[in-house]
């Protein structure tokens, strides 16, 4: 199929950047040393390139990406790196036979992993990113409840989220330093053999973790690539062009097409005014007529793949191969 026959918006990706991507972040972070995160992708065809790569233990973030992972022949060792108050879906997958682990920043949480059948845990620091995991004094007090509940205490995680898209090097090894002296510390009082930390913008920077969770590398978006990373972007939003003025063009996608939250998305040889529910407005270098097709770079890749049923894989123009998104909803 001709990129032309596709009906847009489109989430394509450009295999030889895909490949190039795996083949790199492989040689950096050989085997276990990268725990791939699904969230940033959705989708076990991609997952199960990581896993020929040699990563076969994968982080999710949610219930429901954990159970398509194990629905995928890809349920060996994950990790749901995220609190829940209700475990008995992750339970029942552990008497399935898979190896699930969860995450615990409390009494309750580490109670429901209990009353849920979880058997592994990991105690969740917050390492500086405001959001969830115990302050790391009391790590050793919630593994110490994670043993008395029987559970199996396998060490500490902690993600510096707050590092991630700092473009100075300097300032962000900086911020990684602090965070992980934290998190070292709890490791230190919960004990255990794993310190999983880490993502793609600290991946060669995170000395400390012995696991590293980097999930957007294998498509990056423009956030990231502002980072000098040695990862290329793979991913767009293939749009079609359905109006033109004398000074600007708009395409057909828009806000529920790409993700927003890092700010607006970027098409090559254009300038991008403002995105709407379902346009995006641009001035082009060049000019552009009605039918003519563009691919939109977005600035965040994980909430762009989120909103799509399926990614087209690119060679040139030409589509090889199409992969579901299966791992997306709740």
């Amino acid at each position: 199929m001709h990129i032309s026959e596709l009906t847009t918006p489109a989430l394509v990706a450009d295999r030889a950047a895909l490949d190039h991507n795996l083949a790199t972040m492989a040689a950096a972070l050989p085997g276990a040393r990268l725990r791939p995160h699904v969230k940033a992708y959705k989708c076990t065809a991609l997952a199960r390139r990581q896993a020929a790569a040699g990563h076969t233990g994968f982080t999710c973030a949610t219930v429901r990406e954990v159970e398509g992972m194990a629905a995928a022949g890809l349920g060996a060792d994950l990790l749901l790196a995220n609190e829940v108050l209700d475990a008995r879906r992750l339970g029942a997958l552990v008497d399935a036979g898979h190896g699930v682990t969860v995450a615990v920043d409390s009494e309750e949480t580490v109670a429901a992993a209990a009353d849920g059948g979880v058997q592994r845990v990991v105690v969740d620091v917050n390492v500086g990113l405001p959001r969830c995991g115990c302050d790391p004094k009391d790590a050793g007090r919630i593994a110490d409840a994670a043993r008395a509940r029987g559970l199996e205490v396998r060490g500490v995680m902690g993600y510096e989220g707050h590092a991630m898209v700092v473009e100075d090097r300097a300032e962000r090894a900086a911020v990684v330093e602090r965070s992980m002296e934290l998190l070292v510390a709890a490791h230190e009082l919960v004990g255990g053999d794993v310190v999983s930390a880490g993502g793609t913008g600290t991946y060669d920077l995170n000395t400390w973790a012995t696991e590293i969770q980097a999930g957007s590398y294998a498509l990056m978006d423009t956030a990231y690539a502002k980072l000098g990373l040695p990862f290329r972007q793979a991913l767009a939003v293939l749009a079609t062009v359905i109006s033109v003025s004398p000074t600007w063009a708009v395409c057909d996608a828009g806000l529920k097409s790409l993700g927003m939250d890092h700010g607006d998305p970027t098409i090559p040889g254009a300038t991008v005014w403002f995105c709407s529910d379902e346009h995006v407005t641009f001035a082009p270098d060049d000019g552009v007529r009605v039918g003519d097709r563009v691919r939109v770079l977005p600035a965040h890749v994980d909430p762009t793949v989120a909103y799509h049923e399926r990614l087209h894989l690119l060679d040139g123009d030409e589509v090889v191969d199409t992969w579901e998104i299966d791992l997306r909803g709740w």
